[in-house]
């Protein structure tokens, strides 16, 4: 069951326009690292959880992570809201708006689309954690990398807040998995 509340984790207020970075920040929505891949693969992997604390904290950070995939697409549709066609086409999203218009499409930044095969599910709850660890790790490493390709104050806010997520759901994934090695998984 889902309750949606009808605003963003954290305040989204971007002034500026910002094509490049929005090209940028377009990852962590739809590449191997960001937030889809991860909501997507924690809800599949909460299925096979031993028991109802794995299941319920899989769901709990699947769940978040749909709000983090809100929070990017505001990002980038707030960056790039009051583009004209040709400064798409300068800050190379030309392709993009040829398929997708400003509309904000799940991609990498190089326009990858989002796949499945970003995600692994195997039913093996120690490996599944390791896995969710990792992809926490990546996906703060990525945040980490936009947040020095800006100085812009309404982008950085809304990066920071993200990038901590990530290092919380990284230690509440390591609790889990070393409640499972306790128990012997």
């Amino acid at each position: 069951m889902f309750k949606y509340v009808k605003h963003t984790n954290y305040p989204i207020n971007i002034k500026k326009k910002d094509l490049k970075l929005a090209k940028y920040i377009i990852t962590q929505f739809g590449g191997p690292n960001g937030e889809l891949a991860a909501s997507m693969r924690y809800f599949s992997q909460k299925f096979t959880m031993p028991d109802e604390k794995g299941k319920a904290l899989l769901n709990d950070i699947a769940t978040e992570e749909l709000g983090h995939c809100e929070m990017i697409c505001t990002m980038v549709h707030q960056l790039t809201k009051d583009a004209t066609v040709k400064e798409l086409e300068e800050a190379g999203l030309g392709s993009h708006y040829t398929e997708h218009n400003k509309g904000v499409y799940p991609t990498d930044s190089n326009g990858v689309p989002f796949t499945a095969s970003y995600f692994a599910v195997t039913a093996d709850p120690i490996a599944d954690i390791m896995e969710d660890m990792a992809a926490e790790q990546k996906a703060r490493a990525v945040y980490e990398n936009l947040i020095d390709l800006t100085n812009d104050q309404d982008v950085l806010a809304p990066l920071l807040f993200l990038r901590q997520r990530e290092i919380v759901h990284f230690n509440r994934f390591k609790e889990l998995y070393e409640y499972y090695k306790k128990l012997g998984y």
